[in-house]
């Protein structure tokens, strides 16, 4: 991977700036996203065979998430442009990003959440970055046609995804796949939620092609949630349903550009149950070490169903995206995960119990 002077990483903006706009040092606000490792799977051979699996675990970002990537590139244009707030319609992540680069950058937030609908991780930390936290009762879509209107009278800059800046900033992570593999992979599968990222990555894939950086590209694999799939249904989905709360979203920002990404790379767009999510998740964390929020393990179950239906083959290198840390979400965790066993302080008792 480049580095900085020193050998220490600098961020995305001043890691790939002969890729992005141009932004003025002075109002580059970074915590230092980006360089995220690429987890290249030991223990999955019983589900994908030969297949060279690989993790790329954006969970590790500063605030747990790929939104880091984005909302560096939308807070410092925003702050380059002399505006002192932002504000975004969040499921989650979004709002803990938004929240924490405002905070860096000197801004004042405001993030608007669907009430009841984002996970307990996420919605500490927006609190805790001092964001003014508006919950609606109403959902994702709902949210983000308020933060529209706003943006149109008052001077409140919009970090979503509709934002260029933050599309700019996500397609880093696919320079960086390239940089650790040496060229790009045979699949690349993603979560679809605002179908952000499925559009980012394939920007970053292009240009990198088009330098002469990599000589392939990837078919680009996206996965929505079965009860909130409205790119697979060809129609906005009213009240999308699913545990997997961070693509819980039915009429998608870029979903005419994600759409392109896929059909330009000979990819799909498709849906798993949310029982095939949680087998993912489960499985990451008890086979592989990785610990990632529910929404995140769609690409991994996404994965799974391509190789049950034979489009994957043995020597193929698949990259999965991993979108955001296991502990936004902890009370799914819990839900999915094995109770604990209640013993008393007894050596004789705790070994019985261990089967010792």
């Amino acid at each position: 991977m480049r580095l900085t002077k020193k050998g220490l990483w600098g961020g995305i903006i001043r890691e790939f700036r002969d890729f992005l706009p141009e932004i003025h040092d002075s109002a580059v606000t970074t915590l230092l996203e980006g360089n995220t490792p690429l987890i290249e799977t030991v223990n999955l051979k019983d589900v994908f065979g030969d297949i060279r699996m690989l993790l790329k675990y954006e969970g590790l970002n500063p605030t747990g998430s790929f939104k880091d990537r984005g909302m560096t590139m939308a807070v410092s244009k925003a702050r380059e442009e002399g505006a002192g707030a932002v504000i975004c319609a969040s499921t989650g992540n979004t709002s803990a990003s938004a929240s924490a680069y405002a905070a860096r950058a000197g801004m004042r937030a405001y993030v608007l959440v669907p009430e009841g609908s984002v996970a307990m991780g996420k919605l500490s930390q927006a609190m805790m970055h001092g964001a003014l936290v508006l919950q609606i009762k109403g959902n994702f879509d709902d949210a983000l046609n308020i933060v529209k209107e706003i943006t149109k009278d008052y001077p409140v800059k919009m970090v979503n995804s509709i934002n260029p800046y933050r599309i700019e900033g996500q397609k880093t992570a696919a320079f960086e796949i390239c940089e650790h593999l040496g060229h790009a992979p045979t699949y690349h599968f993603l979560p679809v939620g605002n179908a952000g990222n499925i559009t980012a990555y394939w920007r970053g894939y292009r240009e990198y092609e088009k330098e002469g950086i990599i000589s392939n590209l990837p078919k680009m694999m996206g996965f929505q949630a079965e009860g909130a799939a409205p790119i697979v249904l060809g129609h906005p989905v009213e009240n999308p349903q699913t545990i997997a709360t961070a693509i819980k979203i039915g009429n998608p920002a870029s979903w005419d550009s994600a759409v392109k990404a896929r059909d330009e790379s000979g990819g799909v767009i498709d849906s798993v149950t949310d029982d095939e999510i949680i087998e993912a998740y489960r499985l990451l964390a008890s086979r592989e070490g990785v610990f990632c929020e529910p929404a995140s393990a769609a690409s991994l179950a996404g994965a799974m169903k391509m190789k049950r239906e034979g489009v994957l083959a043995d020597g193929d290198t698949v990259v999965c995206t991993l979108t955001g840390h296991g502990l936004k979400d902890p009370d799914m965790a819990i839900k999915a995960s094995a109770k604990p066993v209640k013993v008393p302080a007894d050596v004789k008792k705790i070994l019985k119990a261990m089967g010792l």
